[in-house]
Order: structure tokens, then sequence, then C-alpha cells
């Protein structure tokens, strides 16, 4: 069952139905059925997957263990929003399916994001003998993968990560968000971190600015973020010190958001308006472009990786791994941009590795806490073939 039907739901979905031998049937379930059955329509005569299409609101508890029940599901793939993660978690532990999602819990509420929340259902998806594997997508996603790939093969130790996310795309917009706005635009204007000597160091929103050249896209300006990838890889690297997570972002980009913000428009504050209550955030989406329009308009490519620091038989020693991503062969392929692909092409990866028994343990896990070695080849068969560099520019 895939929950959502947005623009990574939409490539998780082709992807499943490319890989009809491991899906022979999907669920396609959110609050808005007809986008289900539009996908159902487009995909049913292409494919061998089985596809049924359902209403279903990610935040009722008891009507998604009805449907789940009804439907009877082996994994739930969640690509709904974050906010949703816990309902949805719930109701795969009342029905016995499998959870994957691309994004970590955060309160609507609260623009704060971390792994308490899910990492509290460990033991009871031990108990339940399921397996929960959160933050599979890009990055969160590839890059903990990235990293779990590069500590068995290239390291004894790995002692820096720096994340490096670049997106060289022209959408032709003045102003839209690659992902949903509200989410996106939570993540930006929160305050940054970096995780340094045990703990994590905070920052003001875009404090910290460096430029990077960038294989195939360039020089880039990019900006220090807090990201949730950073929580888990502190947990799960051997011998790390520093974890930074940086971002591009064009003048362009910045001037709008920052004009937005100081008249009030990102805030998560309910507001009086016409005698009801509105979300200020929430009305900027609503007139934003859809994430989902944009792959016909979009040019260029995405550049995301990791660049790694640290020690192999006492020998210093760096290592680049990463991806470059083109936005109009995403178009060609499944009617998505690079953004909506790199995320949904590794949660149709996780999946896969779920089903086919590589990746199934019972618990709660990030994705670095699994073998890379099944999901770093199946990067390069199914549409995101990984790259590497042993003497990259480093960031400092």
């Amino acid at each position: 069952m895939i929950i959502g039907a947005g623009g990574v739901a939409s490539v998780i979905i082709h992807k499943c139905c490319h890989n009809s031998e491991v899906f022979d049937e999907i669920m396609i379930a959110s609050r808005t059925e007809a986008k289900c059955s539009q996908l159902k329509q487009k995909l049913e005569n292409t494919t061998k997957t089985k596809i049924t299409a359902a209403e279903i609101d990610a935040d009722d508890t008891e009507k998604l263990i009805a449907l789940m029940k009804e439907y009877k599901p082996y994994m739930v793939i969640n690509a709904a929003l974050p906010y949703q993660d816990l309902t949805i978690m719930d109701a795969c532990l009342a029905s016995g399916a499998h959870y994957l999602d691309t994004a970590n819990y955060e309160p609507r509420d609260i623009a704060k994001f971390e792994y308490k929340w899910q990492w509290a259902y460990r033991e009871k998806f031990e108990k339940a003998g399921l397996t929960a594997v959160l933050g599979c997508g890009f990055d969160p996603g590839v890059t903990g993968v990235f990293s779990a790939y590069a500590q068995k093969r290239h390291f004894d130790e790995i002692e820096y990560i720096d994340i490096l996310d670049a997106n060289a795309g022209d959408h032709g917009y003045p102003f839209a968000t690659n992902f949903n706005p509200e989410i996106n635009i939570r993540e930006i204007t929160a305050k940054g971190s970096y995780w340094e000597n045990g703990a994590f160091i905070e920052t003001e929103a875009l404090e910290i600015k460096k430029s990077y050249n960038f294989p195939e896209i360039g020089e880039k300006d990019m900006y220090l973020l807090h990201h949730e990838e950073l929580e888990s890889l502190a947990l799960n690297i051997k011998g790390i010190k520093r974890i930074r997570f940086f971002m591009t972002f064009s003048p362009n980009y910045l001037t709008h958001l920052k004009v937005l913000e100081n008249v009030g428009m990102t805030s998560i504050e309910p507001i009086e308006f016409e005698g009801q209550k509105i979300i200020p955030l929430q009305f900027l989406k609503a007139i934003l472009p859809d994430p989902a329009s944009l792959g016909p308009r979009t040019k260029g490519k995405t550049n995301i990786g990791c660049i790694y620091r640290g020690k192999k038989g006492g020998i210093p020693k760096n290592y680049y791994l990463y991806n470059v991503c083109d936005h109009e062969k995403c178009y060609v392929e499944v009617g998505s941009q690079a953004i909506s692909y790199t995320t949904g092409v590794p949660a149709m990866i996780g999946a896969m590795m779920v089903h086919n028994g590589k990746w199934k343990k019972p618990g709660v896990y990030n994705v670095e806490e699994f073998d890379p070695d099944p999901f770093m080849e199946a990067l390069n068969k199914w549409g995101l073939p990984w790259k590497e560099c042993f003497e990259p520019d480093l960031v400092d």
C-alpha cells in the first residue's frame, strides 16, 4: 500500500509498476481518491502490477486500520506528510504490515523534526515481528546507505561527513518549491545545526554559507541546514567527529523567501481571517505551484552526495560518493522532476529490500543500519547510478 498521491508518491508508484516481479499488486490511497484513480488509469495498461485506488485520511488511525485489514498489505510505503508518520505506524502495528517512510515525524504545531518519536516504536515493532524503515528517500535515505557503504568498503573510521544537496534545475517560475511547500519552507526557515564532538551546535537559519564546485553542475552557493540524518548517522557511524548538511539555494529563491518571512507568510501560528482561523504557511502552500506540476517545466540537473574524511589502515583518506540526476530525463521516464525522482526511487528500493528479505528484521531502523551492498547495486539498476571520487575538493 502506498499512502499519498503527490510528486514523490507518483514516482514510487511508477517504479513499483516497472518492478512488477516484486510489486505484483499495489493500492494507492490518499485523501483525494481522484488523484489515486488518475494514477491507476495512467499505469494499469502498461504494467503487470494490479492497481487498486482508495480514499483515506491518514490522520484517522481507525480508518487506516480498517482499510489495511481489508486490503491486507504486506508493507505500507508512507509518502504522506511527516505529521502522519505515527498514525500510519500505529495502523501498521494493528494490521500486521511492515512500514517505510522518507521523512521523520514532526508535530504540526512545532517546526521541529527528530527521530525520538519514531525510535520509541522499536520494541513494539520488534515484538510484532515487523520491520519499520525510517527515512528511505535520498536525504535522508541514500545518504545513509552511502555512509554505510563508505564505512564498510573504504574506512576503518569516518571522522567527518559533509552531505551536499545541489539542485541546478530551472522551472521558470519566480518562486516555487521542489517538494511540499509547507515542509520545505518549515525546514529552511528553522534554525540550522551541525553535529560535532557528541553534540548539536545550533546556528541561525542560513547563517553559514559555503561555495562548492559540484561535478556536472558547477559552482554553487550552499547553506548549512539542520537535517534528520545527522541524528542517526551520529549514532551509527564509527569514529564520527562532525556531520554537516548543506543545500544550495539561488539568490532569487532566498530573496522571495525572506520577503515572505518578513510579512508573516511563513508562520505556522494561526491567525484570525474573516471569522476563521488560518495558518499563513498553509495558505501560502495553496497559492504556490504544486511541486508535482514542475516536471514538464524543469531543466537541469541535481547533484546529491557525501564527502567522507577518515582513516584506512592508519592513513588519512578522503572519499566522495554522489549521484547526478537529470530533471528532463526523469520527466520522460515517470512524469516527475528529479527532486521527486531521487526521493521516490529509493523508497521503492527500500521496500524491495524488505520484501526480498535483505533488509527484513523486526524493529525500527534507519537505513545505515542495514547492509548497503544490495541497495547500492539496485540504485544503479533502477535509475540513480552513483559515482565516486577519491581526491575530492573539500568544503573547508
